[in-house]
């Protein structure tokens, strides 16, 4: 008696737990169908986790089709046929292969199917179609129900956002790591940077990965942590029914940066080594001063050239110094709340246009130069309008520390980019030339602007804080 030969066919869409447990299910009911039968397996193909509907390519299924076209099996068991195809070029391939070798699909949950006759074939062409059409309208249900979920401002069912339960309810210890990363960006961080940060602590991806900077990028980019209601990855203009993680002033300033086109170009990021370069200021032509040969901070024009440590050292003294007083919130930047409340209505204002826009476009009542132009408008409009109450809402990024019941150990536990985003926010380091032949450093040539409402030079408050030699 000839032996017959069969290919078995595994596949499940979905496999939350990375078990493959649908997959043992199948493969042990179609074992038993093969006992029965008196066949012999030539090989198991499994596609775990895997849809038949789209186009990704299915490794087990490819194998299936070369085992038929070089005649090395005459049947194929699966658990039934939207395990083997749901996509009409699939089904093509899979009739036409059958057709030429002879082929009988064997469905545990079924009856066979003799491809090499008409009758067979309009059977399993009929199947597919049918189980394309329940896929069809199963995408439609979880469509509508998704748009209707962004318009009641429910968070979005499947996988869940980090910070977050899938039912908006917030995870605390991943909820400070997503602040963290904000504010850090904020300060001037890089992806690159905070990823290494997020690796070198330890800290957990939410599915035990290894942290990337495209990781982080997302986590940035998504308007669900301002509290914004998404649907198809852009903003309803609803207010999402979670709590937010980070303020929406914040999240439009990090979205401005990662925007900002000459990080294109920046393919290492814009983390800074040194204290001040590119914050400290020439007192000559106030432009900012750059790190040169390693340890001195150098005017563009070359007006002041300074020894980096004893800059630094000064600097930081006098900030620990002014953060442990008690007053320290009375010297920073109150918050127009008018303001800010006037351009958040704008900011609305402006979303919406563009939205209509995009509708008028959609549905034919202006043409593509029209669209492009308005287009152009309204974005250039509301990129201003958010960079605006990012300014009036600052300093983000040094909140953490100047808010922090301990500022000045905040301070000296922040990063390199929050300790710059502290000294920003409370003031503008101007460096002067150091008198000729002089070798100790001379506190007198540092000036500072923004320090109280009467400024006075970093050597007078040197002094007020009792710390001059």
């Amino acid at each position: 008696m000839t032996a017959t030969y069969a290919a078995l066919y595994l596949r499940q869409s979905r496999d939350f737990t990375g078990e493959g447990l649908a997959i043992e299910r199948q493969e042990g009911e179609a074992q038993g169908l093969i006992e029965r039968r008196a066949w012999t397996v030539r090989e198991v193909l499994r596609d775990n986790d895997v849809s038949a509907a789209g186009k990704k390519k299915r490794p087990g299924f490819e194998r299936l089709l070369e085992l038929i076209e070089r005649r090395e099996i005459s049947v194929v068991v699966a658990w039934d046929l939207t395990r083997l195809t749901r996509n009409a070029r699939d089904t093509l391939r899979l009739l036409e292969a059958g057709e030429a070798a002879g082929i009988t699909l064997a469905l545990v949950r079924g009856s066979d199917i003799d491809l090499s006759t008409p009758a067979g074939r309009l059977t399993a062409s009929v199947l597919a179609a049918v189980a394309r059409h329940e896929i069809e309208q199963k995408a439609d249900r979880q469509r509508a129900a998704a748009a209707q979920r962004a318009d009641q401002g429910r968070p979005p069912l499947g996988v869940r956002l980090t910070g977050y339960t899938v039912a908006g309810e917030v995870i605390e210890a991943e909820a400070a790591t997503v602040r963290t990363l904000f504010s850090r960006f904020a300060a001037g961080d890089s992806l690159k940077g905070l990823a290494a940060w997020l690796t070198e602590t330890g800290v957990p991806t939410r599915h035990g990965g290894r942290w990337i900077a495209s990781t982080v990028q997302g986590i940035l980019r998504n308007p669900r942590y301002a509290g914004r209601a998404v649907y198809q990855g852009q903003t309803t203009g609803k207010p999402g029914a979670w709590p937010a993680l980070v303020e929406p002033e914040v999240f439009d300033q990090v979205a401005a940066r990662l925007a900002d086109p000459r990080r294109v170009t920046n393919r290492m990021g814009t983390d800074r080594k040194h204290l001040g370069a590119g914050l400290f200021r020439c007192a000559v032509c106030d432009r900012p001063c750059s790190s040169f040969s390693g340890h001195r901070y150098r005017c563009p024009d070359a007006h002041v050239m300074r020894s980096r440590p004893q800059v630094d050292e000064f600097v930081i003294t006098l900030v620990r110094a002014r953060l442990a007083r008690p007053d320290l919130g009375d010297i920073l930047p109150q918050v127009d709340n008018e303001e800010v409340a006037r351009l958040n209505a704008e900011i609305g204002r402006l979303e919406g246009r563009v939205r209509r826009i995009e509708e008028d476009y959609d549905a034919e009542l202006i043409d593509g130069r029209r669209y492009k132009v308005a287009t152009e408008k309204a974005s250039a409009e509301l990129a201003a309008a958010r960079a605006a109450r990012a300014r009036l809402t600052a300093p983000g990024a040094a909140s953490g520390v100047l808010a922090a019941d301990d500022p000045v150990a905040a301070f000296d536990a922040a990063p390199l980019m929050i300790r710059r985003a502290v000294i920003e926010a409370l003031c503008v380091v101007r460096l002067a030339s150091a008198p000729r032949g002089r070798k100790t450093f001379d506190p007198w040539t540092l000036g500072a602007s923004r320090w109280t409402d009467d400024p006075m030079t970093w050597a007078e408050h040197w002094e007020a804080e009792g710390l001059a030699a």
